[in-house]
């Protein structure tokens, strides 16, 4: 017959749970104590606790019931036999016929084979799989509802003695959690190398009294905070009536959950069982993670997110751990964060040392904002919210999209090596700033940085750049909640120009959509954003943004020399119409009497293959034409950016690629038309030095990149490239990089 473990039952075993937990014991025997415990409890023959060892291996590290010598001895890999794949998917396994069940794996070192029931519960806190718990009978029954949700309620309250270290010490199961060294791989969105302590952007919230003895004061309690949420949630509807109507749905979502009487039941239920407050509701929001894992439907997934803000804000009531938490923040931050925007962002500005982000893209605002800054940006980084403690030693490789925390000694001296001889080269560099970029057999070539902020511009004479290639307009839109005023753009056009000292500065105009959503635009919900409806489509579908930005530009120019790219052209009737837009915008400004620029040069970006094939005469009448090469590489091989399985595949040095920009600068040099290159790759010393090789003689790149790029150009012999990319097309290789390689390293 199924034992039916009552609520008070529950609560008795929470109590002796907590009483282990406050007691003096080892880890390992504190593990012990609690499968004794829960087979006292539940009736049941075994209990067994599987923790993980490494991402991929779960191990036997405690039992009451099972051999004890597998303890420790026992290993399987996620997804293996029933216990890994309780792991693998994060849901339950409750079968009365465990050897027929399908996945099912016999161990004979463990003796379980006399065992027909299973019933296996995740442990698991917030998304982060910790292990398993599982209890085994004789007999071939199910286990009830009441059993397994006891099961659960024990289960959470491990996850919560494992993340408060309760398993460490003599003859521990495992080392102790956020002790350990870890390397976290992800996706480079920001090169550059930093050494710091970790500063989380929202720390979490620690529950540090899981078990609660008195029911009605934690109900009590939770009562109280629930309606301080809610009036806290009305109030910030009533703030936002005249607000756009995506940031009112995701309040009214708020108000709903805050209201809602289900929600509310099953966190009253879970304190019935014994939990405090703040464990219920974590409880509830776990159970939100899981179901968020399992979800494909992004409305679904929005709302479950909304759910776990929510519950955040509930926990930080309950707990008092408000956004301010008395943390100090180090002097070489490294912001750790899920996700950002650029307003938080440019708040926290050049004190940071480097930025770590879970989610994240390659061309996302924090990401734009993180290259204006500066500042080395890994984003995909799996994990690291709930691994990182304010205050980890923590080493960032932009470079290679590596993230070391709590690094061990070994890996630290390494980093901080690589980092002195990077300080040693920016010495080399400062010797040759302001000396031409002309290679060895003379040819001249510009180079030009990338920019985006005010505070660019300050860095625009010590890099040794000769201007400006692109400054990014759309900055000023993202980090906005409402649409910036002509008035305050060419302010600000007005300083970009005065800061630049007379230096040619290229403004690319609006270049929103894809992964730059204005706050204050309706986002389009598009199967494929990155060849969606973006920059010049939107400018010309929305022709009264373009041309305030158009009279902001002019009249910031205040008479001077102006500067103006269009973003994505992709066809030539797209360019005409935007110079169009133009032209009649200057003639409506001398119409009004204000000051025109002394000259205007009107250009456009070529980022799309199609270009390159677009009539003569779209060559003849643009003013200039800058290859944006991070959007012209990822259409060409058809390989999305944002995706690290794909993007690494395909390199800049395939002699297709760099066939199709030879054949752009061909058809430049008929019409005469200026033509530079600007993106990632401009910025890396030996695909700038290929790129130069084939005939671009403008550069434009983040300028921290400018001092490599320059010492490598003025060492070079572009004759000698040309002649090695000739060999290598000749022999029908795939990529010049090698070549090049062997060649560069033969010069030494």
């Amino acid at each position: 017959m199924a034992r039916v473990l009552k609520e008070t039952e529950s609560r008795k075993l929470l109590g002796r749970l907590r009483d282990a937990m406050a007691s003096d014991l080892a880890g390992q025997a504190r593990l012990d104590l609690i499968t004794h415990l829960i087979v006292d409890s539940m009736g049941t023959e075994v209990c067994s606790i599987y923790l993980f060892r490494d991402e991929e291996t779960l191990e036997l590290c405690a039992t009451e019931g099972l051999k004890p010598e597998a303890v420790h001895q026992t290993r399987m890999r996620l997804g293996e036999g029933l216990v890994g794949r309780v792991a693998r998917k994060g849901k339950i396994i409750n079968t009365a016929d465990a050897p027929s069940t399908k996945g099912f794996r016999y161990m004979p070192e463990t003796g379980e084979e006399i065992y027909s029931s299973f019933l296996g519960v995740p442990v698991q806190r917030l998304g982060d799989m910790l292990g398993v718990l599982v209890v085994q009978s004789k007999e071939a029954r199910s286990y009830s509802a009441d059993e397994i949700y006891a099961l659960e309620v024990v289960a959470m309250v491990l996850a919560e003695m494992t993340e408060l270290g309760a398993f460490v010490g003599e003859g521990a199961a495992l080392s102790a959690r956020h002790q350990q060294s870890m390397v976290i791989r992800g996706t480079t969105a920001q090169e550059g190398t930093a050494s710091g302590h970790v500063w989380l952007h929202e720390p979490r919230v620690v529950v540090a009294n899981p078990i609660a003895d008195d029911p009605q004061r934690e109900i009590n309690r939770l009562t109280e905070a629930v309606e301080q949420l809610r009036v806290g949630v009305d109030k910030m509807l009533e703030m936002n009536q005249n607000g756009d109507n995506e940031q009112l749905q995701v309040l009214e979502a708020y108000r709903m959950f805050a209201n809602s009487k289900g929600w509310m039941r099953r966190m009253e239920q879970g304190i019935g069982r014994g939990l405090s407050a703040e464990a219920a509701v974590e409880k509830e929001q776990s159970a939100a993670w899981a179901r968020m894992g399992q979800v494909t439907d992004q409305y679904l997934r929005e709302r479950l997110a909304d759910l776990d803000n929510l519950s955040n804000r509930l926990l930080r009531i309950l707990t008092g751990q408000g956004d301010d938490t008395g943390a100090e923040m180090p002097a070489d931050p490294i912001l750790i964060a899920r996700n950002i925007g650029p307003g938080d962002l440019l708040e926290y500005g050049r004190q940071l040392k480097g930025i770590v982000l879970e989610q994240g893209s390659v061309g996302s605002h924090a990401a734009i904002v993180a290259r204006a800054l500066a500042i080395p940006l890994v984003v995909h980084a799996e994990r690291i919210t709930t691994e990182a403690l304010n205050g980890d030693h923590i080493l960032v490789d932009g470079d290679g999209g590596l993230v070391h925390l709590r690094p061990d000694e070994t890996v630290a001296k390494s980093f901080r090596d690589k980092i002195s001889m990077q300080a040693q080269a920016q010495q080399r560099y400062a010797s040759i700033r302001h000396k031409p970029t002309v290679t060895r057999d003379g040819h001249r070539i510009g180079l030009n940085m990338n920019a985006g902020l005010m505070v660019d511009l300050p860095s625009l004479d010590g890099s040794g750049a000769e201007g400006v290639g692109l400054f990014r307009t759309e900055l000023q839109f993202l980090i906005r909640n409402q649409m910036p005023r002509r008035t305050e753009l060419a302010q600000l056009y007005a300083r970009v120009l005065d800061a630049a000292g007379g230096k040619r500065v290229v403004f690319r105009t609006l270049d929103i959509g894809s992964d730059k959503v204005l706050p204050y635009m309706k986002a389009t919900d598009e199967p494929n954003p990155a060849l969606g409806w973006r920059a010049i489509r939107v400018g010309l579908d929305k022709p009264g943004v373009m041309r305030m930005q158009l009279q902001a530009l002019l009249r910031g120019a205040h008479g001077r020399p102006l500067t103006i790219m269009f973003p994505f052209i992709a066809q030539f009737e797209e360019y005409k119409a935007a110079r169009d837009e133009v032209e009649k915008t200057v003639a409506r400004e001398r119409r009004l009497g204000h000051v025109l620029p002394e000259t205007l040069e009107v250009g456009a970006m070529l980022e799309t293959p199609s270009m390159a094939f677009a009539p003569q005469k779209f060559f003849d009448d643009v003013g200039f034409l800058s290859i944006g090469g991070n959007d012209l590489k990822q259409f060409f091989f058809a390989a999305d950016r944002e995706n690290e399985r794909v993007r690494r595949r395909y390199d800049t040095l395939n002699l297709s690629f760099l066939g199709l920009i030879e054949r752009i600068v061909e058809r430049c040099a008929i019409s005469d038309t200026p033509l530079s290159f600007c993106g990632e790759d401009a910025g890396r010393p030996v695909e700038a030095l290929c790129l130069a090789a084939i005939g671009i003689r403008t550069l434009s790149m983040r300028s921290a990149s400018i001092g490599p790029v320059k010492n490598l150009l003025v060492r070079s012999d572009l004759g000698e490239v040309r002649k090695i990319i000739a060999d290598v097309r000749h022999r029908g290789e795939m990529s010049v990089r090698p070549a090049v390689m062997d060649w560069l390293r033969q010069q030494g």
